[in-house]
């Protein structure tokens, strides 16, 4: 007799089956055990469940036992399909696929038809999600409910499904690289290999990329829940503020919503982020569709994660988004390969997830790992410089630790003036620092140098590693926030490989400072945050992850070089604004606007002339309402108040609003001015931004 066409379709599906051998002995021990049970299968879309319940039918038809396969698409009511299709026999195996309603799921099928079938049947359920709490929790269902979460396959799996389809060897990498397991993803790799097409790569065809999207994604229900989509393929992780400005919404809870109920989108830590293959695929569907919808979803997320770095309350979460900001960066040809561990998606974060940083400067058995990781690397006069700088006051070292709580790596910072700190170790680096700073670091009053001593993982040293990538983000949250220095100084053991990079971020390579260490000669990198502020840095880090040739972007510095007055030309200029404050065209030729205090707060704006006195200004402003805010300065306040910023007209008449004595008042406007100009100096000494100290 001539075989059916379905059988020839259902031996076809069977031979192409890989995989996938935890799954099939589960079912195979449910089969024999002759039980009822309800076999839960749940992944995102393209995953491979259809698949897989074909493959259990025909696990059951061999094992003799009755198959019943329905689609939840065409079940009319299931109240019909019981009396119609499934018939009570304790033989039966009840396959149900395509169940990606919720709604349908729960009020259908768990509490309307399975618990009307035979005791002894066997189920096999496939939706995109796990089954909802309540139903796992409920002890009726407990040992008759059974998991079955798939992920993609292993590379030998995906490398077999890639032969038995016929695609060649060397297709085949490329293959490998772009799927990442995923069974739908591989089988339209050797759909258009077969066709001739392009069969995956760096960037995957767009028949490739259409496909996928099609069979991945859920229906999409207006262009801005597409927009939340693609936004999210552009962000390491999207938490709701996040995604309210990527869309440019006052409130983006619906489009959050919806984000997290989807399949392909998986919740972590930091927030929800689609699975990797789908962000590549709606990533190199954006980048040939809309690159300019691309670009400014960038600009939007970059500008979001800049303006965290101006409020104070957001510490815990300026440290948190820095692996975001680095992760924009990850298609650049000069810093990307240097962000792999952070380019890698959620994969990458979640590595960079386990290590932790130690809390405080590491003393005791902490010191001891961290000396024993220099001495594997840089030898014992190294080890022996870590633990002498531990007992200074200028230094600190952290130690990163693993999942293990080992030492994965470790980094010591030291604060430097322009002579070594008297008492410490005799250090060449130090020595060669100092030298520097001594003849150009131009170094003010209370300013400081940051020199980052010593910096390695125990595994990789200086490569590129989770550890250096974790130490490298933690170093730019110290320069962004709290104590800021004045300068950086960055030693490298390989200069050479390092200089692109560090090109990249504004660290000027700095021969004059480099030195000679356990024979090993290292490379010094240098930048000076009282030109290019923290804020304007990130700024300019934005045009160049966005910039043909990004090194071609300059630093964002408006007028030329910003001015380095010292403290006695500082406070002369803040009299002088005082002076001029409330005159429309006064502030216009203030020395204060070519300062690091004004370019600070010009960051994340226009650096106009206009701009500027704006900024100044408003830094003025803000620091006359610290005083009011300060019970023993609000004296002080009232006097400059009713003298500069709201002028009664002259002093006398200043005196006789405040109710003072004309000698009382002057000691208060004095004190004002005093006060004023010691906020607004230690603004200019931490690098401006209304979030200095």
């Amino acid at each position: 007799m001539t075989d059916r066409l379905g059988d020839r379709l259902a031996t076809a599906r069977e031979e192409g089956f890989v995989g996938r051998r935890d799954e099939t002995t589960a079912f195979r021990e449910l089969l024999a055990a002759g039980r009822g049970a309800v076999v839960y299968v749940h992944g995102p879309g393209g995953i491979g469940k259809t698949t897989l319940l074909h493959h259990f039918a025909q696990l059951a038809g061999r094992a003799g036992r009755t198959v019943v396969h329905l689609e939840a698409s065409g079940v009319r009511s299931y109240e019909e399909e019981l009396a119609e299709r499934i018939p009570d026999r304790p033989d039966l195996v009840l396959l149900i696929d395509g169940l990606d309603d919720a709604r349908t799921v729960r009020e259908t099928v768990h509490r309307a038809l399975l618990p009307r079938l035979p005791a002894d049947v066997l189920v096999a359920l496939a939706c995109r999600t796990a089954p909802s709490m309540s139903w796992r929790l409920d002890p009726a269902w407990q040992g008759l409910l059974r998991l079955l979460p798939l992920g993609p396959l292993d590379e030998a799996d995906s490398r077999e499904l890639l032969t038995r389809r016929g695609v060649p060897p060397a297709v085949q990498e490329q293959g490998l690289a772009f799927t990442r397991g995923h069974p739908l993803a591989l089988a339209l790799v050797a759909d258009v290999a077969a066709l001739g097409g392009e069969a995956a790569g760096p960037g995957p065809s767009p028949q490739v990329v259409r496909a996928l999207l099609a069979s991945l994604l859920e229906a999409v229900p207006t262009p801005l829940h597409r927009t939340a989509l693609e936004a999210s393929s552009q962000v390491l992780s999207t938490t709701e503020p996040l995604l309210a400005a990527l869309l440019d919404v006052p409130d983006a809870r619906p489009y959050f919503d919806w984000l997290c109920g989807l399949s392909a989108v998986e919740s972590g830590a930091r927030g929800v982020h689609p699975h990797d293959l789908v962000r590549d695929a709606l990533d190199a569907e954006l980048r040939w569709r809309d690159p300019e919808r691309r670009a400014a979803l960038h600009r939007r997320a970059s500008a979001y994660y800049q303006r965290l770095f101006t409020r104070e309350d957001e510490r815990g979460r300026q440290r948190a988004v820095l692996a975001d900001f680095a992760y924009l960066h990850r298609d650049s040809p000069v810093v990307g390969p240097l962000l792999e561990p952070v380019a890698r998606g959620a994969a990458g974060a979640a590595r960079l997830d386990r290590l932790t940083v130690s809390p405080g400067p590491v003393t005791g058995g902490e010191l001891v790992e961290a000396c024993t990781v220099a001495a594997i690397h840089e030898g014992i006069e190294a080890a022996r410089l870590v633990h002498a700088w531990s007992r200074r006051p200028q230094a600190e070292t952290y130690t990163v630790r693993g999942p293990d709580g080992v030492a994965a790596g470790f980094y010591t910072l030291i604060e430097l003036g322009a002579a070594p700190p008297p008492g410490g170790p005799d250090d060449p680096a130090v020595r060669a620092a100092c030298r520097w700073l001594d003849a150009y670091g131009e170094l003010r009053g209370d300013e400081t140098a940051l020199l980052v001593r010593f910096w390695m993982s125990r595994d990789e040293y200086q490569a590129v590693s989770p550890v250096q990538t974790l130490i490298t983000l933690r170093l730019t949250h110290h320069y962004l926030t709290g104590r800021r220095p004045a300068v950086t100084l960055l030693p490298f053991a390989d200069p050479e490989s390092w200089e692109p990079g560090c090109a990249y971020v504004d660290f000027a390579r700095l021969p004059a400072a480099d030195f000679t260490s356990g024979g090993r000669r290292f490379g010094m990198f240098v930048h000076d945050w009282r030109r290019v502020p923290g804020l304007a840095w990130l700024a300019m880090l934005t045009e160049r992850e966005r910039a043909e040739d990004p090194l071609a972007v300059a630093p964002p510095v408006p007028s030329g070089p910003l001015r380095v007055l010292d403290r006695e030309a500082f406070a002369a200029a803040v009299r002088e604004a005082l002076r001029a404050f409330v005159r429309p065209d006064g502030l216009r030729d203030s020395p204060l606007l070519e300062t690091r205090l004004v370019a600070g707060r010009c960051a994340a704006d226009g650096t106009g002339a206009r701009e500027r006195v704006a900024a100044l200004r408003e830094a003025i402003r803000a620091a006359a309402a610290a005083l009011e805010e300060s019970p023993p300065d609000r004296r002080a306040f009232r006097a400059l108040h009713h003298t500069y910023l709201r002028p009664a007209g002259t002093q006398a008449r200043a005196a006789e609003l405040l109710r003072l004595p004309m000698t009382t008042y002057r000691r208060h406007l004095t004190a004002g001015i005093g006060r004023l100009t010691e906020l607004l100096w230690q603004e200019e000494l931490e690098g401006g931004g209304p979030d200095a100290s």
